[in-house]
Protein backbone atom coordinates (compact mmCIF):
# COMPACT_ATOMS: atom_id res chain seq x y z
CA UNK A 1 0.00 0.00 0.00
CA UNK A 2 1.34 3.40 -0.99
CA UNK A 3 2.08 5.69 1.96
CA UNK A 4 1.92 9.45 1.66
CA UNK A 5 5.14 11.30 2.35
CA UNK A 6 4.83 13.17 5.65
CA UNK A 7 5.39 16.91 5.90
CA UNK A 8 5.51 19.20 8.89
CA UNK A 9 3.64 22.22 7.57
CA UNK A 10 2.56 23.84 4.31
CA UNK A 11 5.44 25.93 2.97
CA UNK A 12 5.26 27.94 -0.24
CA UNK A 13 8.04 26.96 -2.61
CA UNK A 14 8.35 23.49 -1.11
CA UNK A 15 9.16 20.69 -3.56
CA UNK A 16 6.86 18.26 -1.74
CA UNK A 17 4.42 17.95 -4.65
CA UNK A 18 7.22 17.68 -7.23
CA UNK A 19 9.27 15.26 -5.13
CA UNK A 20 8.05 12.08 -6.91
CA UNK A 21 9.13 13.57 -10.26
CA UNK A 22 12.47 14.79 -8.89
CA UNK A 23 13.29 11.44 -7.28
CA UNK A 24 13.06 9.75 -10.69
CA UNK A 25 16.38 11.37 -11.55
CA UNK A 26 18.22 10.70 -8.29
CA UNK A 27 20.48 7.67 -7.74
CA UNK A 28 18.87 4.70 -6.05
CA UNK A 29 21.66 4.66 -3.46
CA UNK A 30 23.27 7.79 -1.99
CA UNK A 31 25.96 7.86 0.68
CA UNK A 32 24.97 11.32 1.90
CA UNK A 33 22.30 13.75 0.68
CA UNK A 34 23.10 17.45 1.15
CA UNK A 35 20.43 20.16 0.93
CA UNK A 36 22.07 23.62 1.17
CA UNK A 37 18.71 25.43 0.69
CA UNK A 38 16.55 23.04 2.66
CA UNK A 39 13.45 25.09 3.46
CA UNK A 40 11.24 22.42 5.05
CA UNK A 41 13.45 19.64 3.62
CA UNK A 42 10.83 18.04 1.36
CA UNK A 43 13.40 16.22 -0.78
CA UNK A 44 15.36 14.98 2.22
CA UNK A 45 12.17 13.56 3.72
CA UNK A 46 11.13 11.93 0.43
CA UNK A 47 14.58 10.36 -0.06
CA UNK A 48 14.57 9.10 3.52
CA UNK A 49 11.13 7.54 3.07
CA UNK A 50 12.53 5.52 0.17
CA UNK A 51 15.65 4.68 2.21
CA UNK A 52 17.95 5.84 -0.55
CA UNK A 53 20.55 7.64 1.60
CA UNK A 54 22.49 6.69 4.72
CA UNK A 55 23.10 10.22 6.02
CA UNK A 56 21.76 13.72 5.48
CA UNK A 57 22.88 17.34 5.78
CA UNK A 58 20.04 19.84 6.15
CA UNK A 59 21.11 23.48 5.84
CA UNK A 60 19.37 26.83 5.52
CA UNK A 61 20.41 30.36 6.49
CA UNK A 62 16.94 30.79 7.98
CA UNK A 63 17.78 29.61 11.49
CA UNK A 64 14.18 29.26 12.81
CA UNK A 65 13.39 26.89 9.92
CA UNK A 66 16.33 24.71 10.86
CA UNK A 67 15.22 24.89 14.50
CA UNK A 68 11.85 23.41 13.49
CA UNK A 69 13.50 20.59 11.55
CA UNK A 70 16.06 19.83 14.24
CA UNK A 71 13.42 19.59 16.97
CA UNK A 72 10.97 17.67 14.79
CA UNK A 73 13.61 15.07 13.99
CA UNK A 74 15.65 14.86 17.19
CA UNK A 75 13.14 15.82 19.93
CA UNK A 76 9.70 15.44 18.31
CA UNK A 77 7.66 15.22 21.51
CA UNK A 78 8.99 18.55 22.75
CA UNK A 79 8.05 20.32 19.51
CA UNK A 80 4.62 18.67 19.43
CA UNK A 81 3.90 19.68 23.03
CA UNK A 82 5.08 23.27 22.63
CA UNK A 83 3.17 23.73 19.39
CA UNK A 84 -0.01 22.25 20.88
CA UNK A 85 0.14 24.66 23.83
CA UNK A 86 0.71 27.66 21.55
CA UNK A 87 -1.99 26.60 19.08
CA UNK A 88 -4.58 26.13 21.83
CA UNK A 89 -3.96 29.60 23.26
CA UNK A 90 -5.51 31.28 20.22
CA UNK A 91 -8.99 30.17 21.27
CA UNK A 92 -9.06 32.08 24.56
CA UNK A 93 -6.73 34.94 23.65
CA UNK A 94 -8.14 38.46 24.22
CA UNK A 95 -9.21 39.73 20.82
CA UNK A 96 -9.40 36.27 19.31
CA UNK A 97 -7.17 34.05 17.19
CA UNK A 98 -6.13 36.78 14.73
CA UNK A 99 -4.83 38.96 17.53
CA UNK A 100 -3.06 35.93 18.95
CA UNK A 101 -1.27 35.48 15.62
CA UNK A 102 -0.08 39.10 15.65
CA UNK A 103 1.01 38.69 19.27
CA UNK A 104 3.16 35.66 18.37
CA UNK A 105 4.51 37.45 15.31
CA UNK A 106 5.56 40.41 17.45
CA UNK A 107 7.28 38.11 19.94
CA UNK A 108 9.08 36.40 17.07
CA UNK A 109 10.24 39.68 15.56
CA UNK A 110 11.40 40.92 18.95
CA UNK A 111 13.73 37.94 19.35
CA UNK A 112 11.71 34.94 20.54
CA UNK A 113 12.49 32.96 17.38
CA UNK A 114 11.74 29.57 18.86
CA UNK A 115 10.86 26.54 16.79
CA UNK A 116 7.25 26.53 18.01
CA UNK A 117 6.75 30.25 17.29
CA UNK A 118 8.05 29.86 13.74
CA UNK A 119 6.00 26.72 13.23
CA UNK A 120 2.82 28.41 14.43
CA UNK A 121 3.38 31.39 12.12
CA UNK A 122 3.93 29.07 9.15
CA UNK A 123 0.88 27.00 10.03
CA UNK A 124 -1.35 30.06 10.43
CA UNK A 125 -0.12 32.55 7.81
CA UNK A 126 -1.64 33.09 4.36
CA UNK A 127 -0.91 30.12 2.03
CA UNK A 128 2.07 29.08 4.15
CA UNK A 129 3.84 31.94 2.39
CA UNK A 130 6.76 33.46 4.28
CA UNK A 131 7.32 37.17 3.78
CA UNK A 132 9.98 39.43 5.31
CA UNK A 133 10.32 43.19 5.22
CA UNK A 134 13.53 45.03 4.34
CA UNK A 135 14.66 44.75 7.96
CA UNK A 136 14.26 40.97 8.00
CA UNK A 137 11.06 41.06 10.08
CA UNK A 138 8.38 38.44 9.44
CA UNK A 139 5.46 40.45 8.06
CA UNK A 140 3.01 37.96 6.52
CA UNK A 141 -0.63 38.23 7.63
CA UNK A 142 -2.75 35.46 9.16
CA UNK A 143 -5.16 33.40 7.12
CA UNK A 144 -8.45 34.41 8.71
CA UNK A 145 -10.32 31.43 7.23
CA UNK A 146 -8.52 28.80 9.28
CA UNK A 147 -6.73 28.25 12.58
CA UNK A 148 -3.59 26.54 11.29
CA UNK A 149 -2.51 22.92 11.26
CA UNK A 150 -4.26 20.87 13.93
CA UNK A 151 -1.75 19.61 16.54
CA UNK A 152 -2.94 16.01 16.14
CA UNK A 153 -2.28 16.07 12.39
CA UNK A 154 1.07 17.72 12.92
CA UNK A 155 2.03 15.24 15.65
CA UNK A 156 1.51 12.25 13.38
CA UNK A 157 3.64 13.73 10.60
CA UNK A 158 6.40 14.90 12.93
CA UNK A 159 6.72 11.46 14.52
CA UNK A 160 6.91 9.78 11.13
CA UNK A 161 9.62 12.17 9.97
CA UNK A 162 11.58 11.64 13.17
CA UNK A 163 11.58 7.87 12.63
CA UNK A 164 13.01 8.40 9.14
CA UNK A 165 15.79 10.86 9.99
CA UNK A 166 16.66 10.79 13.70
CA UNK A 167 20.40 10.40 14.38
CA UNK A 168 21.12 10.38 10.63
CA UNK A 169 20.96 14.12 10.05
CA UNK A 170 23.31 17.07 10.58
CA UNK A 171 21.65 20.51 10.85
CA UNK A 172 23.51 23.70 9.89
CA UNK A 173 22.69 27.36 9.18
CA UNK A 174 25.64 28.26 6.97
CA UNK A 175 26.07 30.13 3.71
CA UNK A 176 25.47 27.59 0.95
CA UNK A 177 29.05 27.97 -0.32
CA UNK A 178 30.40 26.81 3.03
CA UNK A 179 28.17 23.74 2.89
CA UNK A 180 29.26 22.91 -0.65
CA UNK A 181 32.89 22.95 0.46
CA UNK A 182 32.14 19.92 2.66
CA UNK A 183 30.74 17.85 -0.24
CA UNK A 184 32.78 14.91 -1.47
CA UNK A 185 32.46 12.11 -4.01
CA UNK A 186 29.65 9.76 -3.06
CA UNK A 187 27.46 12.64 -1.90
CA UNK A 188 24.50 13.98 -3.83
CA UNK A 189 23.80 17.70 -3.51
CA UNK A 190 20.21 18.77 -4.14
CA UNK A 191 19.81 22.53 -4.49
CA UNK A 192 16.60 24.54 -4.59
CA UNK A 193 17.96 28.09 -4.27
CA UNK A 194 15.72 31.15 -3.78
CA UNK A 195 13.82 31.91 -6.95
CA UNK A 196 15.42 34.71 -8.91
CA UNK A 197 13.62 38.00 -8.28
CA UNK A 198 11.87 37.13 -5.00
CA UNK A 199 14.66 37.93 -2.53
CA UNK A 200 14.54 41.68 -2.97
CA UNK A 201 11.89 44.37 -2.66
CA UNK A 202 9.39 45.23 0.03
CA UNK A 203 8.13 41.72 0.83
CA UNK A 204 10.87 39.12 0.32
CA UNK A 205 10.08 35.41 0.39
CA UNK A 206 13.56 34.62 1.67
CA UNK A 207 15.85 36.08 4.29
CA UNK A 208 18.77 36.14 1.90
CA UNK A 209 19.12 35.98 -1.86
CA UNK A 210 22.05 34.63 -3.84
CA UNK A 211 23.98 36.16 -6.71
CA UNK A 212 23.73 34.37 -10.05
CA UNK A 213 27.46 34.64 -10.80
CA UNK A 214 28.44 33.36 -7.36
CA UNK A 215 26.03 30.47 -7.65
CA UNK A 216 27.28 29.43 -11.08
CA UNK A 217 30.86 29.50 -9.80
CA UNK A 218 29.94 27.30 -6.84
CA UNK A 219 28.19 24.83 -9.14
CA UNK A 220 31.20 24.75 -11.45
CA UNK A 221 33.44 23.90 -8.50
CA UNK A 222 31.23 20.88 -7.76
CA UNK A 223 31.68 19.82 -11.37
CA UNK A 224 35.45 20.15 -11.09
CA UNK A 225 35.48 17.98 -7.98
CA UNK A 226 33.31 15.33 -9.65
CA UNK A 227 30.45 15.72 -7.18
CA UNK A 228 26.93 14.82 -8.28
CA UNK A 229 24.24 17.46 -7.98
CA UNK A 230 20.65 18.19 -8.97
CA UNK A 231 19.29 21.74 -9.12
CA UNK A 232 15.75 23.13 -9.23
CA UNK A 233 16.14 26.58 -10.71
CA UNK A 234 14.20 28.37 -13.46
CA UNK A 235 10.97 27.56 -15.26
CA UNK A 236 8.27 28.58 -17.71
CA UNK A 237 4.52 29.09 -17.98
CA UNK A 238 2.81 29.48 -21.32
CA UNK A 239 5.13 31.60 -23.47
CA UNK A 240 6.83 33.17 -20.45
CA UNK A 241 10.10 32.03 -18.91
CA UNK A 242 11.26 32.72 -15.38
CA UNK A 243 14.84 33.17 -14.27
CA UNK A 244 18.16 33.05 -16.04
CA UNK A 245 19.23 29.63 -17.31
CA UNK A 246 22.38 28.02 -16.04
CA UNK A 247 25.16 28.40 -18.64
CA UNK A 248 25.91 25.66 -21.18
CA UNK A 249 29.51 25.24 -20.05
CA UNK A 250 28.29 23.57 -16.85
CA UNK A 251 27.20 20.70 -19.15
CA UNK A 252 24.05 19.98 -17.18
CA UNK A 253 21.07 18.06 -18.51
CA UNK A 254 17.98 20.29 -18.31
CA UNK A 255 14.59 18.67 -17.76
CA UNK A 256 11.20 20.33 -17.36
CA UNK A 257 8.87 18.98 -14.68
CA UNK A 258 5.12 19.50 -14.88
CA UNK A 259 4.12 21.59 -11.85
CA UNK A 260 0.44 21.73 -12.80
CA UNK A 261 -1.89 24.50 -13.88
CA UNK A 262 -0.84 28.03 -13.00
CA UNK A 263 -3.21 29.42 -10.36
CA UNK A 264 -2.36 32.96 -11.43
CA UNK A 265 -3.25 32.21 -15.06
CA UNK A 266 -6.48 30.55 -13.94
CA UNK A 267 -7.49 33.74 -12.14
CA UNK A 268 -6.97 35.58 -15.42
CA UNK A 269 -9.17 33.11 -17.28
CA UNK A 270 -6.30 31.25 -18.93
CA UNK A 271 -5.38 27.58 -18.78
CA UNK A 272 -1.59 27.42 -18.66
CA UNK A 273 0.72 24.78 -17.23
CA UNK A 274 3.73 25.72 -15.15
CA UNK A 275 6.97 23.82 -15.75
CA UNK A 276 9.89 23.91 -13.34
CA UNK A 277 13.40 23.18 -14.59
CA UNK A 278 15.61 20.49 -13.11
CA UNK A 279 19.33 20.42 -13.91
CA UNK A 280 21.38 17.22 -13.59
CA UNK A 281 25.16 17.46 -13.23
CA UNK A 282 27.39 16.21 -16.03
CA UNK A 283 28.79 13.50 -13.75
CA UNK A 284 25.35 12.29 -12.69
CA UNK A 285 23.94 12.10 -16.21
CA UNK A 286 26.79 9.84 -17.32
CA UNK A 287 26.19 7.25 -14.63
CA UNK A 288 24.18 4.12 -15.36
CA UNK A 289 22.55 4.02 -11.96
CA UNK A 290 18.90 4.40 -12.76
CA UNK A 291 16.09 1.88 -12.76
CA UNK A 292 15.16 0.91 -16.37
CA UNK A 293 11.97 3.00 -16.19
CA UNK A 294 13.97 5.89 -14.74
CA UNK A 295 16.40 5.64 -17.64
CA UNK A 296 13.51 5.86 -20.07
CA UNK A 297 12.12 8.92 -18.33
CA UNK A 298 15.58 10.42 -18.10
CA UNK A 299 15.91 10.29 -21.88
CA UNK A 300 12.33 11.00 -22.96
CA UNK A 301 11.59 13.99 -20.72
CA UNK A 302 14.84 15.83 -21.35
CA UNK A 303 14.56 19.18 -23.04
CA UNK A 304 17.83 20.78 -24.08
Amino acid sequence: MKTNTPHIVQYQGSKRILAPQILRYLPLRIERLIEPFAGMAAITIAVAQQQRASRYVVNDVNQPLIAILAEAIQTPERLISNYRTLWNRQFDFPGGSVEHYYHVRNLFNEGEQTAENMLYLLARCVKGSVRYDRNGKFNQSPDKRRNGTNPDTLADNVRRISVLLKDKTVFTTLDYREVLKTARKGDLVYMDPPYQGVSTGRDCRYLSGIGFTDFVQAVNELNCKGIDFVISYDGKCGDRTYGEELPDYLECQKIYLNAGLSSQSTLLGKKETTYEALYLSRNLRKKEIFHPMQTYLFESQAIV
